[in-house]
């Protein structure tokens, strides 16, 4: 029995349809498709970047986190209990406000019912898969006690780094335009990061160590992105490492790890967009990734950079493309 396999079994089947699903077939970003498309390119910037969406929201968030709850630097030269624990705190307050307060919304309260939701199943529960029997518990638990933990860990030795002068602090005012780019492309290089590791966490000796815990959740919800064993978070977080060699600010640390983290709450949501009248709406969800948790062996990493599709794994969402990754696992298992 494969993988998928066991996760389909332990998970007892898959639902037969989506209760909603993004249009048909799905799409990568015009970003590095050939012929170049740069007017289609900027646009897709553009959307990425509308104000009312996650990137500007959480850039906005790392600049009022480093000018109102971060400590200053050169209290961050030895490592203390102190301002550590700040960081960790202030961590924490995030986690709990953006996942918590989406599960609340979402599922505790039902705001929304089942408008925009793509797989209408209930969290699991009594379930022996998952730490206390409870799905919600479960995630909270591995979210909380290691995700959280861990991020500040990265962010604490990036801190400790800016102090000693071992990282240069980038000044805006000398390079503006590679200090808004950094902003820009943290998101992209994140996207290629985590194609890379996630193929390394289904190798099967890794994922049967890690990446399986993740993987519990075969429907999931704002709790399940960060649900991860604590060498699956300190493979998906390590992408900041990217900034110890990179020209750049503290703030770019503090974004790139709440992109990580908060995107991972929102895009497991269970939910394509928060609706706000009859055609507005927050986009949160990732039919994307959605598709992987369902199907398991496509999908990898995000439609910003197109590494699925260059590879052979992407998931389009049509009956076709379920067809043809059944009969290629059905040719894998029968080899």
């Amino acid at each position: 029995m494969t993988i998928a396999d066991d996760v389909t079994a332990a998970a007892g089947g898959r639902a037969a349809e989506w209760n909603w699903r993004a249009p048909l077939p799905i799409k990568s970003s015009p970003l590095f498709q050939w012929p170049l498309r740069p007017m289609e390119s900027v646009k897709w910037f553009a959307r990425a970047w509308h104000p009312i969406s996650d990137r500007p929201i959480i850039a906005l968030l790392a600049v009022i986190s480093w000018l109102y709850f971060q400590p200053a630097l050169d209290r961050c030269a030895t490592f203390e209990f102190d301002w550590i624990a700040q960081m960790f705190a202030r961590n924490m307050v995030l986690m709990v406000v953006v996942a918590g307060g989406l599960h609340l919304y979402l599922y505790t309260f039902g705001k929304q019912g089942s408008a925009r939701q793509f797989d209408t199943r209930e969290m699991e529960r009594n379930s022996p898969r998952f730490t206390w029997g409870d799905q919600v518990r479960d995630n909270m638990f591995w979210t909380c006690a290691s995700g959280v933990t861990i991020w500040t860990a990265f962010e604490v030795l990036f801190m400790w780094a800016f102090a000693n002068d071992y990282i240069a602090v980038l000044d805006w005012r000398d390079q503006p335009v590679w200090f808004a780019l950094c902003f820009v492309l943290a998101p992209v290089w994140s996207g290629v990061h985590f194609f890379v590791i996630h193929r390394l966490l289904h190798w099967p000796p890794l994922y049967k160590a890690a990446h399986a815990l993740h993987h519990r959740n075969s429907n999931i919800g704002p709790w399940s992105g960060m649900s991860m064993h604590p060498i699956e978070h300190v493979m998906y977080l390590s992408s900041v490492l990217i900034l110890w060699v990179v020209p750049a600010h503290p703030v770019h640390v503090l974004f790139l790890m709440q992109y990580l983290v908060l995107t991972a709450a929102t895009s497991h949501c269970g939910y394509e967009k928060i609706v706000v009248g009859e055609t507005r709406g927050l986009r949160l969800g990732d039919y994307f990734h959605q598709l992987h948790h369902r199907y398991f062996e496509c999908n990898y990493g995000t439609p910003e950079v197109p590494l699925d599709e260059w590879t052979g794994a992407f998931h389009d969402g049509t009956p076709e493309a379920t067809r043809r990754l059944r009969e290629s696992r059905r040719k894998g298992f029968a080899g």
